[in-house]
């Protein structure tokens, strides 16, 4: 947990102040990285549970809730609940105090949050300056008092402030190799190159260099591109697995169109996948690691390579490793229609399990339904923790796989059976935030938070699961519906849509 605490002094009446700062709905009209706000459902600004949603001015989306606001104490709080930046558990106040001497008002803005460890000095200055500061300038220049920063607020508070910041509106961007070719390399490919972490549209189509393949590497010409949910924490820097300027991308098929000079038992011409980092495969062409590499058969295509394969080893992984699933166990799975959700319901059925799935509508229920689905909750129409246990006379489910977070954790603690196993490896609603061990006491709760990279950076590592799962599709223990296509330059669309859960199975990119 990092604290961050910035002061000021606003030369003006603490009523005229207090009048801009309690609209909770009025960032828009003057703080400058604020594009447009409205309030969800039509609330009052002012209600307690408000949520406002911002676009921001570099194209970003974030929604916040007010949490308390006191016209007495002139003082609000309210907390992070999106936001393209991994500002985990974030919960900010707002306070004004009258000036003693004169009639000037004293403005505190404070926050705590959960940073990840290679981000916490780069956003830890991104909310002391790019935010709280900038209000504090925003507000002056309102108000017509655009009077110099005073000495708090001109220099970091020892407490909270890095010894080595490196904020991101500070940071020049470095131009390595990536971003151009140099005199010696010709050939160059078209990319999605993120130059900066947030939200879509920081997804740009460039041309980018594409240096000849190294003696163990094989250059691929992709075909189909696979989209997934660790693809946006790679964009919005949570997962430090891209470096900036970076391309996504762990997932793609493709042709091999050259090869490295010490490369053997793979040629020119021949189809391959893979479902691994390093990360790049939002592009036309690139270079890969041959070990890495899996050969495809001809019975299976190549949209169903790239849009399956990371699914399929993470299935592979969840119901075989992390979580062992046996016969007659109760299965719950989130998000049952996404496209790892269809892999874990039909995999899980296969193993004896009984299945119970939770969706968001009754189009995405038929989906599960014809997968194999012993039971189907539709979240929206009632709660799945009080579903769970009715289906299973008080029991309780064995295991639940939750790629959803923050909506679903709470209730998934308690819709879990004694000794029950609670895997979180997704949070597409947003963190879950702290949580007190002593909780999962009560019913002796397992919960693990696998890592993808852990269970398939070397080959030896992967090779079991790409077998596994292969041989499940073969089998037609599983089965790959038809993916949804975006063209390469349409990514940010691809991510909008995965983001906003309006799609369900597999998303493919075609160059």
């Amino acid at each position: 947990m990092v604290q961050v605490r910035q002061s000021t002094i606003i030369d003006a009446p603490i009523e005229e102040v207090w009048a801009i700062l309690r609209d909770f709905n009025g960032h828009d009209r003057w703080h400058p990285a604020i594009a447009a706000s409205e309030i969800d459902g039509g609330e009052p600004a002012d209600a307690v549970g408000a949520v406002r949603h911002f676009r921001l001015a570099d194209g970003g989306e974030l929604r916040e809730q007010l949490l308390a606001l006191s016209d007495k104490d002139r003082r609000l709080s309210y907390c992070l609940l999106e936001a393209p930046l991994p500002l985990m558990g974030y919960v900010a106040s707002i306070r004004l105090k009258p000036v003693t001497d004169g009639n000037a008002t004293f403005w505190e803005w404070r926050s705590e949050f959960h940073p990840p460890a290679h981000r916490r000095d780069e956003l830890v200055k991104l909310v002391a300056e790019d935010i709280y500061r900038a209000g504090f300038a925003a507000i002056r220049n309102l108000l017509g008092r655009p009077d110099a920063a005073t000495p708090a607020e001109a220099r970091p508070s020892p407490a909270i402030m890095p010894s080595r910041p490196t904020g991101v509106a500070a940071r020049p961007v470095p131009s390595p190799a990536i971003l151009a070719p140099s005199r010696n390399t010709a050939e160059t490919t078209r990319a999605i190159l993120v130059e900066r972490y947030g939200g879509p549209d920081v997804l740009q189509l460039k041309e980018i260099a594409l240096p000849p393949p190294a003696p163990g590497e094989v250059r691929i010409r992709h075909t189909a591109i696979g989209v997934n949910f660790i693809d946006v924490y790679c964009r919005t820097g949570f997962f430090d697995l891209m470096r900036l300027p970076g391309v996504p991308g762990m997932e793609a098929a493709g042709v091999i169109e050259a090869v490295g000079a010490a490369i053997s038992g793979l040629s020119v011409g021949d189809r391959v996948t893979y479902a691994c980092p390093p990360v790049g495969a939002y592009a036309e062409r690139r270079n890969m690691t041959a070990d890495l590499l899996v050969r495809l058969s001809d019975d299976i295509p190549d949209e169903a390579a790239a849009a399956s394969l990371l699914k399929g080893v993470s299935a592979s992984f969840l119901l075989h490793d992390v979580h062992a699933v046996r016969p007659d166990e109760v299965v719950l799975i989130h998000a049952a229609a996404g496209g790892i959700g269809q892999l874990l319901v039909q995999w899980a059925r296969h193993l004896g399990a009984t299945v119970i799935a939770t969706v968001s509508s009754d189009d995405k229920a038929r989906i599960v339904e014809r997968l194999g689905a012993h039971h189907v909750i539709v979240y929206s129409r009632e709660d799945f923790a009080e579903a769970v246990m009715r289906l299973t006379a008080g029991a309780g489910a064995n295991v639940i796989y939750d790629a959803v977070g923050a909506d679903t954790f709470a209730g998934s603690l308690t819709a879990l059976s004694v000794r029950g196993h609670l895997v979180s490896f997704g949070q597409a609603s947003g963190p879950v935030g702290s949580w007190d061990i002593d909780r999962l006491a009560s019913k002796s709760i397992t919960v693990s938070r696998p890592n993808y990279a852990h269970y398939t950076d070397t080959p030896e590592k992967l090779a079991p699961h790409v077998d596994r799962f292969f041989t499940a599709f073969r089998q037609r223990a599983v089965r790959v519906g038809q993916p949804a296509a975006y063209g390469l330059a349409n990514a940010a669309d691809a991510h909008r849509d995965l983001e906003a859960r309006r799609t369900s199975g597999a998303l493919v990119l075609v160059p």
